[in-house]
């Protein structure tokens, strides 16, 4: 007995496809989610960068329009040390993370271009 439930899906209502993606893993979506965690480092090692040089250029122009002027000198001194304390933190957290998650657990696999990608574990591989 043939039913009309036998027939082909496709055939009836057409083909259903997976929308477009950004290409961000190619067709594996563990690597997709690690190459994505990656660039939110990067972004974040940029930005942090950013900030920390116009703070610490705050600082110094703070300092320069300060006139001598005890207290705006204090607070310019203040913000350059800020600054500094703020580039040595993120050196010493992306440094923990590297070490931790690069050497100790082999999340962390270098590439060619001086960057680096993330090897997400998964179950039953």
């Amino acid at each position: 007995m043939k039913f009309l439930a036998d027939q082909a899906i496709d055939d009836l209502f057409g083909g259903i496809s997976p929308p477009a993606t950004m290409n961000i893993g190619g067709n594996d979506p563990v690597q997709g989610l690690g190459n994505f965690i990656a660039f939110g480092i990067n972004m974040f090692i940029l930005i942090a960068g950013i900030f920390l040089i116009l703070y610490l250029l705050w600082g110094a122009f703070d300092w320069i329009n300060s006139g001598g002027e005890k207290e705006k000198i204090a607070k310019a001194q203040s913000k350059i040390t800020h600054a500094l304390i703020g580039m040595f933190l993120i050196i010493a957290v992306l440094t923990i993370f590297i070490a931790f998650a690069g050497n100790s657990l082999g999340i962390i696999e270098n590439t060619n271009d001086g960057g680096f990608k993330l090897k997400l574990p998964t179950l039953g591989q």
